[in-house]
């Protein structure tokens, strides 16, 4: 346990009803039964996290607080039998800087059963740039790539310039499938082809397909990150068995299809929920990540930066401004 009695963090408070962020130095307290105290390293800045600095109560209750859906570091002081002093672990979602302070700060205190040991060929920088986008990824392409081989036709990806899209682009790529992107983002089209994408579709054009209950069978499958118009489109393209999977609400959190894509193409659509994915399915796509799936376009498109620079690609992040993955280093 580190002999010092407080630890810099990220810290969202709440005055007069506006939302004030700054770095705070905050107490450690004891800990639990099954708890671990996590030096962290590094974290890295999701939407959530954005959201949470913002106020948004849809993501967190009670303030003051600490984001940061994402930690790696090493484990100072343990009270489970499952990890030790010293080990190297990963922490991505659960209640992880939603209600429960996260990895914006020098430590953080979890249940055990939130931990991942680091594999052995990752790197705690290259794992915060994977993260909670690159486990959601992973796991969509996991479950589609369970249905849907290469030979099978496209893969199109939705939000490709985000954190989720572009790496599950770039593992699909690793894997030989073919990926056409949507974005809505016309000067980034030159950052999709860096990471390997085969064509790209303008978002206003994707949106603006007829309104049928079935489109011309094009892809074999897709990866939606942001639902709504574009996720029912996906569906309504898709060839005969293809594979959807759907992990964003940020266009929209409802559907306006009918039954037809899945009783007469056989479609198939898969949530993927990465808050609460059970643990085994999160090892095997740690370990995919780290050995067969590893690939430096994995950790290149991405940005590190300090607690003092959050603000500043927050409010990018809220604008829809920021690309790839930005990476928050807690080493002093």
């Amino acid at each position: 346990m580190n002999k010092q009695s407080k630890y810099k963090a990220y810290r969202v408070e709440e005055k007069d009803g506006n939302y004030i962020s700054s770095i705070k130095e905050i107490p450690f307290t004891p800990l639990e039964q099954g708890e671990l105290l996590i030096k962290v390293h590094y974290s890295s800045l999701n939407y959530k996290d954005a959201l949470s600095s913002i106020g948004n109560k849809g993501v967190t209750r009670n303030y003051p607080h600490t984001p940061g859906i994402d930690a790696a570091g090493t484990i100072v002081s343990s009270k489970s039998n499952k990890f030790s002093v010293s080990d190297q672990v990963i922490v991505t979602s659960y209640d992880l800087g939603m209600n429960t302070d996260g990895g914006f700060a020098q430590y953080v205190k979890v249940p055990e059963d939130w931990a991942v040991k680091l594999p052995e060929n990752l790197t705690m920088k290259e794992a915060m740039t994977i993260g909670t986008a690159g486990l959601t990824a992973g796991m969509s392409v996991l479950r589609l790539s369970e249905m849907v081989k290469p030979e099978d036709g496209p893969i199109i990806v939705s939000g490709a310039t985000g954190g989720v899209g572009s790496l599950s682009v770039v593992i699909l790529k690793k894997l030989g499938y073919k990926t056409v992107a949507i974005t809505g983002k016309a000067p980034e089209m030159e950052f999709l082809k860096k990471l390997g994408v085969d064509e790209i579709i303008l978002r206003k054009d994707f949106e603006a397909m007829d309104n049928k209950p079935l489109l011309k069978p094009i892809f074999a499958g897709g990866i939606d990150t942001v639902g709504g118009v574009i996720l029912e489109n996906i569906i309504k393209s898709t060839r005969p068995m293809g594979v959807v999977t759907c992990c964003g609400n940020v266009a929209s959190p409802k559907l306006d299809l009918t039954v037809f894509p899945f009783i007469l193409r056989g479609v198939t659509l898969i949530g993927i929920d990465s808050q609460n994915y059970p643990m085994t399915y999160r090892e095997k796509v740690w370990n995919k990540l780290s050995n067969e799936w590893k690939n430096d376009r994995l950790t290149e498109a991405s940005a590190e930066i300090s607690l003092k620079e959050l603000n500043e690609k927050i409010a990018l992040m809220l604008k829809g401004k920021l690309k790839g993955r930005t990476v928050v280093t807690l080493e002093v």
